[in-house]
């Protein structure tokens, strides 16, 4: 059944051409067509060529946003003896060891980030059911499996940010708010094009970046140039 577009969608998509646009254009254009009655966020999906069902074309990884993300993050830290004390020091807003582990598999969700030790890991394994699907359970490679608490607490609550490719290796993130500047979401932008750079599967042949739309929450899609986007220097836009 085709979704029916409300009258405020068509209205906006009519601003929005069928090309590529230079990114701070796309940027500036992004901001126009977002009219939701809330706080929207500013997102990007990102097609790759690669086929994650195969372990070497996989991309897991972090990325830490020069400007923040616009949010407040709960963390939620599973530790045991000292390293639960240091979690609360250090600025987890739900903290725990076994007990925390039976709350979350009672229901208990009330966090947006979930960083473990590698100690607990094998019992936070038993969550996998719960935290899967909400995308929270703790990975090495995405950083949220630590011993050093205080670093990735602190780095989360900047800006940090999780995020990998789904299963048509396409990536889906989130890299600010409307209401940032278009010079703040352009930072933000380059960072996690250079991130995904950085990270390219080593099983990725060819042609490796496909297609980059950002886009506001209830917004329409605005495709940016990549080879534009990849131009840019990091340095240049923070001087």
């Amino acid at each position: 059944m085709t979704r029916k577009l409300s009258r405020r969608l068509r209205e906006l998509h009519q601003k929005v051409e069928e090309r590529p646009y230079e990114p701070t254009e796309a940027l500036k254009l992004l901001k126009e067509t977002a009219t939701a009655k809330f706080p929207e966020s500013a997102e990007a999906h990102i097609r790759l060529g690669i086929d994650p069902k195969y372990s070497d074309q996989q991309l897991r990884t972090t990325v830490a946003l020069p400007k923040g993300t616009g949010q407040t993050i709960r963390v939620a830290v599973i530790a045991r003896g000292e390293k639960v004390q240091e979690a609360a020091n250090a600025g987890a807003d739900v903290y725990g060891s076994e007990e925390l582990i039976q709350e979350i598999q009672q229901g208990r969700l009330d966090f947006d980030l979930l960083i473990a030790t590698p100690d607990m890991m094998p019992q936070v394994a038993k969550l996998g059911r719960v935290l899967g699907p909400k995308g929270l359970m703790p990975s090495p490679k995405g950083g949220s499996v630590t011993t050093d608490l205080e670093q990735a607490i602190s780095e989360f609550k900047a800006g940090k940010l999780e995020f990998r490719a789904d299963r048509t290796g396409i990536v889906h993130v989130m890299f600010g708010k409307v209401d940032f500047s278009v010079e703040d979401l352009l930072v933000n932008l380059k960072a996690l094009q250079d991130c995904i750079e950085r990270n390219r599967p080593a099983g990725a042949k060819g042609r490796y970046w496909r297609s980059i739309y950002v886009s506001s929450t209830m917004g329409p899609s605005v495709e940016v140039d990549v080879n534009a986007l990849r131009d840019l220097k990091m340095a240049d836009l923070l001087a």
